[in-house]
């Protein structure tokens, strides 16, 4: 699985956003070292991430995620002092959508490249819905379907009707991600009622640019071989409300 290095100018922060992502993680989390402060103060040390690094050299990889511009510069200067030869990327990702994106991509099992892409790509979530951004123009990859016009049709699909009151908000939207991961099949999920995506149901941020709310119908469609039970575990997440519809009254 692939760790992570999270260097941060102030250590409260650093683990505050690492507990808010882990609340997106369902199952084995990946493994994480915080690499923050200076000297017990703000600030970051090279030597200190260069440590946080070669703790994670039994993992698949290393993504170094930062708070400022001054972390990215420290972090460069501990690759040099490092004594692993674990691959490591330098994420430009925003810090606490990155982290979040990142865990739960890297949760399913997701490769080094593909862990750094979504984390690299987590602004877009915070786009306004219908910018560029938020249809996948500058963030190539994370909106990915799975037939495109001209290809083959999909091995399963299904239409299902958003019932929780926030719709596909990021708790629900990384309970796709994780039931997604599970099957051998590559799945997608559209708002057939705006007409956005689809979006790659392994990309929590794209999931997320959906912008899908209560109300909405998504159609989930999947290839591969575990394609029609791919779709069957989503919709039944949907139309469970993704366990978060208040109970009925006695």
């Amino acid at each position: 699985m692939i760790g992570f290095v999270i260097v941060s100018h102030s250590e409260p922060l650093a683990h505050a956003a690492v507990d808010l992502a882990m609340q997106m993680v369902h199952g084995a989390a990946p493994p994480v070292r915080v690499a923050s402060g200076a000297d017990g103060g703000f600030g970051t040390d090279a030597a200190a991430i260069a440590d946080a690094v070669d703790a994670l050299a039994d993992s698949d990889g290393v993504v170094i995620i930062t708070d400022l511009g001054s972390a990215v510069i420290s972090s460069e200067l501990a690759l040099d002092l490092r004594t692993s030869t674990v691959p490591v990327r330098i994420s430009d990702g925003p810090f606490v959508e990155g982290i979040t994106a990142g865990m739960v991509r890297a949760a399913t099992g997701g490769s080094l490249d593909d862990v750094a892409h979504e984390a690299a790509a987590a602004l877009a979530a915070k786009q306004p819905q219908g910018s560029p951004a938020s249809r996948g123009a500058s963030n190539p990859g994370a909106l990915t379907p799975v037939a495109p016009d001209g290809a083959s049709t999909p091995d399963a699909s299904v239409d299902a009707l958003l019932r929780n009151p926030m719709g596909l908000h990021s708790r629900p939207a990384a309970m796709v991600v994780k039931a997604a991961g599970g099957f051998d099949a590559d799945v997608a999920i559209a708002d057939v009622t705006t007409g956005a995506g689809p979006a790659s149901a392994a990309s929590l941020i794209g999931l997320l640019t959906l912008g899908a709310s209560e109300g909405d119908t998504v159609r989930i469609t999947a290839i591969g071989a575990e394609a029609a039970a791919a779709v069957d575990a989503i919709r039944r997440l949907v139309d469970d409300g993704f366990g978060e519809l208040a109970a009925a009254p006695a």
